[in-house]
C-alpha cells in the first residue's frame, strides 16, 4: 500500500478496478432487498440511474480531459510549492480534495442553476447503491472550478484525479438503507446514516450534510444534522417529477428554471432566479430550505 502512494508515477484510475466491485454490491443488495422484501429496489428506477451513469462517462471522457489541461496548466506555472508523492501529500491531498468537494457540493444546492444541475442526482425517490449511478449530466462542466486552488499548491493533476476517484469510490457506499449508524465514526466520516439525511425531503433535512469522505466540514460550517430515528427519510425532491425517462431527468429543472426566468418582469429578478437559492420567488412565498427550516 505505500509503495502505491510513494510512486510518483501513478497514473491508474482506481475507478476501473471499483466497478466490480460495484456491480457486485449492487447484487448483493439486491438479493438481500428481495429476502426481505423491503422493496429497496423499482427496476424502471434503477434502469434509470444505471442510464445516467453511463450517460456521464461520456461526458467525462471531454470534461475531464480538459478539467486536466487546466489544472496542469495551473500546476506547471502558478504553483506556489512542489510536492512529492509522499504518504503524507496523500493525506493532505485527501483533505484538501474533500473540502473542494464540500464546498462544490454546498454551492449546487444554495444556487438555482447549479441546482438545475444536481438535482438530477436527488430525483430518484428510492435509497439503493444503484442511486449513487444516477450521476448529474451537467455538474462535469463546472464542478472542477471548484478545484482551482489545489495544484496551485503543488499537487499534480494527476494525484488529484486519482483522488477525485478515491472520493467517487467511498460516496458510492453511502446510498444505501443495509448500514445503520456506525457508532465513533459518525462523528468524523460521511456513514450512510448521514446520506440519507442529505437525501431525504422532509424539511428539517434539507440542505445538509453535504460531505464526501469527512463529514468535520458539516460540523464545522454549520450544515449537519443527524439523521433523527423519530423521522424516516422521505427520499426525492420536493416536487417529484414521476419519470424513468434520462433525458427528463437531465433537463427539467432547467426547464422549471427557464419558465420562472420568463415570468419575472425586472432583469433583477431575473438574475435572482438564476443565482438565488431553490424555491426563491419574487411573486410568492418564499420556499428556501432556509426559511422553511427558520419557520419550524
Amino acid at each position: 500500500m505505500l509503495e502505491f502512494f510513494n510512486n510518483p508515477g501513478i497514473t491508474e484510475d482506481p475507478t476501473k478496478y471499483a466497478v466490480p466491485v460495484f456491480i457486485l454490491s449492487i447484487l448483493i443488495e439486491l438479493f438481500i432487498d428481495i429476502r426481505r422484501k423491503s422493496h429497496l429496489y423499482e427496476l424502471k428506477d434503477s434502469a434509470a440511474c444505471i442510464s445516467m451513469g453511463l450517460g456521464v462517462l461520456v461526458i467525462g471522457v471531454v470534461t475531464k480531459s480538459f478539467a486536466y489541461l487546466l489544472f496542469l496548466f495551473l500546476y506547471d506555472n502558478f504553483r506556489f510549492f512542489t510536492l512529492e508523492s509522499t504518504w503524507w501529500m496523500w493525506v493532505l491531498l485527501l483533505f484538501a480534495d474533500d473540502l473542494a468537494f464540500y464546498f462544490h457540493h454546498r454551492m449546487s444546492h444554495s444556487v438555482r442553476i447549479l441546482w438545475a444541475a444536481h438535482i438530477q442526482h436527488h430525483s430518484s425517490e428510492r435509497m439503493n447503491l444503484s442511486v449513487a449511478l444516477r450521476q448529474s449530466w451537467g455538474e462535469p462542466f463546472y464542478k472542477y472550478l471548484f478545484y482551482l486552488w489545489i495544484p496551485l499548491l503543488g499537487f499534480h493533476p494527476v494525484w488529484m484525479m486519482i483522488m477525485q476517484a478515491i472520493s467517487l469510490i467511498y460516496q458510492f457506499f453511502q446510498h444505501t438503507e443495509l448500514v445503520g449508524k456506525l457508532g465513533p465514526l459518525e462523528w468524523i466520516m460521511n456513514t450512510p446514516s448521514h446520506h440519507r439525511v442529505h437525501h431525504a425531503t422532509q424539511v428539517k433535512y434539507l440542505d445538509r450534510n453535504h460531505a464526501g469522505i469527512f463529514i468535520i466540514w458539516d460540523r464545522l460550517f454549520g450544515t449537519f444534522e443527524e439523521e433523527d430515528e423519530q423521522m424516516k427519510p422521505v427520499y426525492g425532491i420536493t416536487c417529484n417529477i414521476d419519470t424513468f425517462n434520462p433525458l427528463k431527468i437531465a433537463t427539467h429543472e432547467y426547464g422549471a428554471l427557464w419558465k420562472d426566468v420568463k415570468r419575472a418582469k425586472k432583469w433583477s429578478d431575473k438574475l435572482k432566479y438564476i443565482f438565488m437559492p431553490p424555491g426563491w420567488s419574487h411573486d410568492g412565498e418564499n420556499q428556501t430550505s432556509k426559511y422553511l427550516q427558520s419557520k419550524l
